[in-house]
């Protein structure tokens, strides 16, 4: 029996992939995944799934930390490609990361421009605060050089749409996901600083634990 266990237990996976792909997909598919990752390139792809498979319910969770997909009961995640741990299966999204610092243009005609990332210390820019509680340092790169900022601000925020809400106000400077702010660049309602110094970084990926469903 020790020895015949295995091939029957890869004959039943065997005969369950057979009956998966007779039979329409049916359940729950939970998913984790950061806020602005699940609406830039998360969501489409979810919306054409379910309209092709009416039966399966997906329950998409979104939040800052980053949590072990599978103790916490998640069927998928999705994160930036350095992010994702070494064990897990991956499907590159192909959408690059980027971060930019963006100002109200109400702002910019009373405070002028940074023209270096030292400049910035001299402006009030808007702080973020992490999951955990840390402050999170602003990460500059340009030709190989990364500066690390621990900007100055009379506002702390943890998400990212009341960020943008202050930024549009003229509150002062902000770092935010590219993607968040698309709309507001496009039509003017905010505008982009030190573009040099935030190249695009991780493409985001899509990672599970096997390859069982």
């Amino acid at each position: 029996l020790q020895q015949v266990g295995p091939a029957l237990r890869y004959m039943h996976e065997a005969i369950g992939e057979v009956r998966a792909h007779s039979a329409q997909p049916a359940g729950t598919l939970r998913i984790n995944a950061f806020a602005s990752a699940a609406r830039a390139a998360l969501l489409p792809l979810v919306l054409a799934f379910i309209q092709r498979y009416p039966k399966v319910h997906v329950d998409l969770v979104t939040e800052g930390r980053l949590v072990d997909i599978v103790a916490d009961g998640f069927d998928l995640g999705v994160r930036a490609a350095n992010l994702v741990p070494a064990d897990m299966i991956v499907v590159s999204l192909g959408q690059a990361q980027r971060y930019v610092i963006v100002g109200s243009p109400a702002y910019f005609n009373s405070h002028g421009r940074p023209a270096s990332p030292a400049d910035l210390l001299n402006h009030p820019c808007v702080r973020i605060r992490l999951p955990n509680g840390a402050i999170y340092p602003w990460h500059l790169e340009k030709n190989g050089e990364v500066i690390k900022l621990d900007v100055n601000g009379q506002l702390t925020l943890d998400e990212a749409s009341v960020v943008k809400a202050a930024l549009k106000s003229g509150a002062g400077l902000g770092l935010l996901m590219e993607q968040d702010v698309q709309e507001e660049l496009e039509v003017g309602q905010l505008e982009r600083v030190l573009t040099d110094w935030t190249p695009p970084r991780q493409n985001l990926c899509l990672y599970y634990p096997n390859r069982r469903n």
